[in-house]
């Protein structure tokens, strides 16, 4: 029998970023795919990032990981979101070609020469006296393991609905992995299920793009890993369009047909990126849904068009797109579908993403209850350096939500678990202000390089970084000529004050700072270093805040106190703690999915009330 010291099973994001991270501390990895020419595929949307998903990306990165590379290979379109805000909630996202995605991945994967990629089933486990000690191969050979980690996507399980039509599998032409799901299930672990979409792809060459909003890439050269010294292809540009009253009512008079309504899907959906139809259903006083058009590639004419996820019958997703501005003579390549699967409850994990009842083996991805690639790689990640840890000796990563997203992301599934797949979202972390996309480097690269999973580029790369950081704080204490850099600038008479104090004044902003520092400055860095300075006194009010939360535990809830009107609550976090109604802040932190954040916003408001 064959030995590795670690298997994973599946070559999604997750599978891919577990066996990488394990692989670069050197150990003797295999990964057991259906098909070793699928490793990467991106199944749904061709985007990667976006807001609170920016983070994971980056802090992967952050960690030598694969994610934020090759989507800076494949990028053609790039764009920061929520630029109206701080940048502490800045998502940075980009629109990437399928296939220089997939090859990427498959060649960084190539690089790696303890990884072995098996082509296979992973039919079931093995156990020994209750432990995870290698696989079994649909073909039956077996392969021994001292850890196993299950990285199944939506295979596990999986089921296609289109219509009335069911077709085993968890993307369109792959098999799903069925007996390894019944194995779970005899060994009494919580198996539950849920859904995802995908909305049907549009042959761009049938759009009528004269008459839509069009979205160009940012202008500005930010990439997504730092290793990535300039954007390498053409940018392409996104439209935007929106749903009517006209394709309302052609969802409405086919409620009937979608399996979420006929009762052929029982399993719940992402709460924030719901089928057309749910919307339609759910939200019924809006006239309209945007619906972005984003490329596919450089390459082909498909179109994605976000906003429409459906499982609709065929003929009822070709008359509702026709009915949508810009998309009148639009045809369909390939059809929407919806895909119910099963995941398991991921309170079953420690914090180190191994199953609790079952040592040896460790989950990661929408198999815990997750959604998105960027949640999926960030899991692959977490679980593959603690399986490394486990493996060789070494102390795990002292990784918490005051130093990153990957531990928000944990602590919420293991402690909270899931009703619906998690997303991540910036308003999860308590500590946003100091985990910015933009310093990921600054907060985890040390912690890589000492477990042995950052290579010598980075590692020379960030060593540079951080003598360059130690040379420009000496900088930010120096007398500025505030004139010289800003000239039109009359904030003091003399124009002269450190760099520190006028960013603390607002009168020095991130370009007048890269000034400062010099050309040949990281401009990255410099607006890393801008924003510290700019968020140290809100940072510091943040602590404060936090302590109080601790200590404020007794803190009492009126009865009618309607958390609708508590400022920055969002909609999930009103609806969980309306619906448990709790009677103390104490009661309140025992909501199954309620945020620190959201309990630093209730204490606020619950004091203030008091007062009145």
């Amino acid at each position: 029998m064959t030995h590795f010291d670690i298997i994973v099973i599946g070559g999604g994001h997750a599978g891919v970023e577990a066996v990488a991270v394990a692989a670069r501390m050197g150990l003797n990895v295999a990964l057991v795919t259906f098909d070793p020419e699928k490793i990467g595929s991106m199944s749904c949307n061709p985007a990667i990032g976006g807001l609170g998903k920016g983070h994971l990306v980056r802090e992967v990165d952050a960690f030598d990981g694969v994610i934020a590379r090759a989507a800076d290979h494949a990028a053609i379109h790039y764009r920061m979101l929520n630029r109206s805000k701080g940048s502490a909630v800045w998502g940075p996202r980009i629109q990437a070609d399928r296939r220089l995605f997939q090859q990427s991945v498959q060649q960084q994967l190539v690089e790696l020469p303890s990884l072995q990629i098996i082509r296979g089933e992973a039919a079931a486990l093995v156990l020994k006296n209750g432990s995870a000690v290698g696989v079994t191969l649909s073909f039956g050979d077996a392969l021994a393991a001292d850890r196993v980690i299950l990285c199944t996507g939506t295979f596990l399980g999986g089921v296609m609905h289109c219509g009335q039509q069911r077709t085993a599998g968890g993307r369109v032409g792959e098999a799903a992995a069925h007996r390894l799901a019944d194995q779970l299930r005899d060994a009494a672990l919580p198996l539950e299920r849920l859904k995802t979409g995908t909305p049907p792809r549009i042959d761009g060459r049938t759009v009528n793009w004269s008459t839509l909003d069009v979205q160009q890439s940012d202008a500005e050269p930010w990439t997504m890993s730092s290793l990535t010294a300039r954007r390498c292809n053409p940018q392409l540009f996104c439209a935007i369009t929106r749903t009517n009253e006209r394709a309302h009512e052609v969802i409405r008079r086919n409620l009937d047909r979608s399996p979420l309504f006929s009762g052929a899907i029982g399993a719940d959906g992402p709460r924030y990126c719901p089928s057309i139809e749910d919307k339609i259903h759910r939200f019924g006083d809006r006239d309209g849904h945007q619906i972005f058009l984003e490329p596919e590639g450089l390459d082909t004419h498909l179109i994605y068009p976000n906003g429409i996820s459906t499982s609709l019958p065929v003929d009822v997703q070709q008359e509702m797109v026709r009915s949508i501005g810009g998309l009148e003579r639009a045809e369909i390549v390939t059809a929407g579908y919806a895909v119910e699967y099963d995941h398991l409850d991921p309170r079953a994990l420690n914090t180190d993403l191994q199953v609790a009842a079952m040592p040896g083996l460790y989950c990661a991805g929408q198999i815990n209850g997750t959604t998105g690639y960027e949640e999926a790689a960030a899991q692959g990640l977490v679980a593959g350096l603690h399986a490394a840890c486990a493996v060789t000796g070494t102390e795990a990563p002292a990784l918490d939500r005051a130093n990153s997203y990957l531990a928000v992301m944990v602590q919420d599934l293991v402690l909270h678990g899931v009703t619906e797949p998690y997303r991540m979202l910036t308003a999860r972390a308590e500590y946003r202000l100091q985990l910015r996309a933009s310093n990921a480097d600054s907060r985890l690269t040390n912690l890589g390089i000492k477990l042995g999973c950052v290579g010598d580029r980075r590692k020379r790369w960030y060593e540079q970084r951080v003598k360059a950081r130690a040379a420009f704080e000496e900088q930010l204490d120096e007398m500025v000529n505030l004139r010289a850099t800003h000239p039109t600038n009359s904030a003091s008479a003399d124009g002269r004050r450190t760099a520190r104090r006028l960013i603390e004044t607002g009168a020095l902003d991130a370009a007048g700072l890269q000034a400062v520092f010099g050309p040949d400055a990281d401009p990255s860095l410099a607006i890393e270093m801008y924003e510290d300075v700019r968020y140290a006194p809100y940072l510091e009010r943040q602590e404060r805040e936090l302590r109080e939360l601790r200590a404020a535990s007794r803190q009492k809830l009126p009865h009618d106190f309607v958390f609708a009107d508590v400022p920055g609550l969002s909609r999930e976090m009103v609806e969980r703690l309306t619906a448990s109604r709790p009677a103390t802040m104490a009661e309140a932190q025992q909501v199954r999915g309620v945020t620190p954040a959201a309990l630093a916003a209730v204490l606020v408001h619950a004091r203030k009330h008091a007062i009145a």
